[in-house]
């Protein structure tokens, strides 16, 4: 497994990979994770330190020094197939693609933004040829699939998650709020905190609970919790009656809905193509960017609790199409792809 990402750095596609790859070891298969950086989990091939860079609107860990390089290709020498975590990533994941390899699957997670899907399409010719050195290509979404379509024709496999570990149980307050992602403008908090006076307005006993980043100023009802383990995440989800995605864009899948769905809250989320993929009518859905149409509909909820409830039956339902188990044998069928196309 190759993720071009350090792995002591937050990330979605870190997440995933790491979350993968233990989900196949459960499954008995020998699996490792080769990476930039100086830290990691046990068993990790870390290939030393990274630049961070800014790409998509958040500033992410790569290695660009050709040592890096090297030692990822040498790292994956011994294994039947290589699982390339966004393939075009310099230096790390583009040269476990290049390099001579063992049979490779490539899964492209961006929504990349216009000047880099014109560039797609510019290069088109030498990134098919890119490409086609993979067994088999996939997308987690169709958004991130259809950033590279002038190239490639990849198979969607989502994004994942445990549902039952979501299934927490913890009083769920019927006026906390929970918001989970970092503090970027394409997250939307400070929309989000916009929203949250007209909320207060209305409903004074409200309360948010924000996981995954702080702030010095803290308004009126809300709680900072800063980075969490993943227990606390589910027991905050678990805990809060709404899940709120008011990011801006730039989002290929929206796995922070899919663990709301599991924990058991209603979401209300920006309108962008992949969250509503993922929540489809297990949402209400707002004009990103726009902290008046979120504040009315997060209003308008907290006054109908069983519109609530409702929201919530619906992505308890839903979300099981994301578990893992689905996913692994996705991705396993992917893999035996890969390894049929050299012959192995």
């Amino acid at each position: 497994m190759v993720c071009p990402y350090a792995l002591d750095r937050f990330g979605g596609v870190q997440h995933q990979a790491l979350q993968l790859a233990d989900w196949l070891r459960a499954d008995g298969h020998e699996v490792a994770i080769v990476a930039p950086g100086d830290d990691g989990p046990d068993g990790a091939i870390l290939l030393g330190g990274t630049t961070s860079i800014r790409a998509n609107g958040s500033q992410v860990p790569i290695a660009l020094h050709p040592g890096a390089a090297r030692r990822a290709v040498a790292a994956v020498q011994e294994f039947d197939v290589v699982h390339v975590h966004e393939p075009l990533m310099p230096l790390v994941s583009l040269a476990v693609v290049l390099g001579d390899t063992p049979p490779r699957v490539g899964t492209f997670h961006a929504d990349p933004p216009s000047w880099v899907r014109g560039s797609y399409k510019a290069t088109r010719l030498l990134l098919g040829r890119v490409a086609n050195r993979l067994g088999a290509v996939t997308a987690v979404s169709g958004v991130a699939a259809s950033a590279i379509a002038t190239f490639a024709e990849p198979a969607i496999v989502p994004n994942g998650l445990d549902v039952d570990l979501y299934q927490v149980d913890v009083p769920r307050a019927p006026k906390r709020l929970a918001f989970l992602g970092r503090d970027e403008s394409r997250k939307g908090l400070d929309v989000l905190l916009e929203a949250w006076v007209a909320v207060r307005v209305h409903h004074p006993d409200a309360e948010l609970i924000v996981m995954g980043c702080s702030r010095s100023t803290v308004p009126d009802g809300v709680t900072f919790l800063g980075r969490v383990s993943e227990e606390a995440k589910r027991e905050g989800l678990a805990s809060s009656a709404i899940y709120v995605a008011p990011n801006r864009s730039g989002e290929s899948f929206g796995i922070v809905l899919a663990e709301a769905m599991a924990a058991g809250s209603a979401v209300v989320a920006s309108e962008l193509p992949a969250f509503t993929a993922v929540a489809g009518d297990a949402a209400v859905y707002v004009a990103p960017g726009d902290s008046d149409d979120l504040a009315a509909s997060l209003v308008g909820l907290l006054d109908d609790p069983q519109r609530v409830a409702e929201l919530a039956g619906r992505g308890r339902a839903r979300v099981r199409a994301f578990d893992r188990r689905a996913v692994c044998d996705a991705y396993v069928e992917q893999y035996r792809r890969a390894i049929a196309s050299v012959g192995g």
